[in-house]
């Protein structure tokens, strides 16, 4: 079985913002620490807006960086991280990053460097000192391996520097059964009221440290989460998918696609509201 490889451990490497008047003596100092990293990884959840063909199940993978400037001086300039672009039919869906407040979110331009496997962008605002700085990408490969009604997938992470918190969420495509993740995920470090969403939480990931899951489940579906969300709307609130979609929705939000979702999911919300 082929494994899904996000070893990104030359992150850390990228993941600079140099104080412009300490080019010269101070290149190689990181002034941006990462307090906590979250990864969500969503099979079947939707396919890339680009796709023509949609014979394969997608994957759909967005994490959430909250990183701290903790120069004396203010901070803007490139961020660069790498991507597995070497995954199959690997396609960026959305970067972006928010303002100091948290209260927008900037859809941003970026640079692919197919050659070294990076992608680089611009941050939109300044990073004050001792505040933080987020951002968002997702994007979509087709690595899931099936086997009739069968499917699996492996996901593997070497942390490239201490993280204050790590977490990374499985979220359980609609209709999905005989779900099961090794290792198993503990509840106490679940959304225990989340139906659907299979997390891990760790304080304190060290650098160097690697962790890896495997997720099997049975799906007879073919249509993604998010197409079976709009589908639903003449739906009872109260059957088995419409109780998870708000869960997907609010763990989702970490991606481009979740975001739109939402607002989808808002809409509809309102026209049942207004049927009563």
């Amino acid at each position: 079985m082929k494994k899904l490889l996000l070893n990104i451990n030359i992150l850390l490497c990228f993941l600079l913002l140099l104080n412009p008047s300490n080019i010269a003596g101070e290149e190689n100092q990181n002034v941006l620490t990462m307090e906590e990293l979250s990864i969500k990884i969503m099979p079947e959840f939707a396919y890339h807006p680009n796709d023509d063909k949609k014979e394969h199940p997608p994957l759909l993978i967005g994490y959430q960086g909250t990183m701290r400037n903790l120069s004396e001086q203010p901070q803007k300039g490139q961020i660069k991280l790498p991507l597995p672009m070497e995954e199959k039919n690997f396609r960026i869906g959305y970067v972006a990053d928010y303002s100091s407040d948290l209260s927008k979110v900037y859809e941003i331009e970026y640079i692919i460097d197919r050659e070294k496997g990076t992608i680089s962008w611009a941050t939109s605002e300044e990073i004050q000192p001792n505040d933080v700085y987020k951002f968002v990408v997702e994007f979509y490969i087709d690595t899931i391996k099936v086997e009739k009604e069968k499917k699996t997938m492996s996901y593997h992470f070497k942390s490239f520097t201490d993280i204050g918190l790590f977490n990374v969420s499985f979220i359980e495509p609609l209709k999905a059964k005989k779900v099961k993740l090794n290792p198993a995920a503990e509840k106490k470090n679940t959304h225990i009221d989340e139906e659907g969403v299979h997390s891990y939480f760790i304080q304190g990931l060290k650098a160097g440290e690697e962790k890896v899951f495997t997720l099997t489940y049975e799906r007879e579906e073919k249509t993604p989460t998010v197409e079976m969300m709009e589908k639903q709307e003449q739906q009872p609130m109260d059957t088995l998918e419409n109780k998870k979609i708000p869960v997907i929705l609010s763990i989702a939000a970490v991606s481009g696609i979740g975001l739109l979702a939402a607002g989808a999911f808002a809409i509809l919300m309102k026209r049942k509201r207004e049927k009563r």
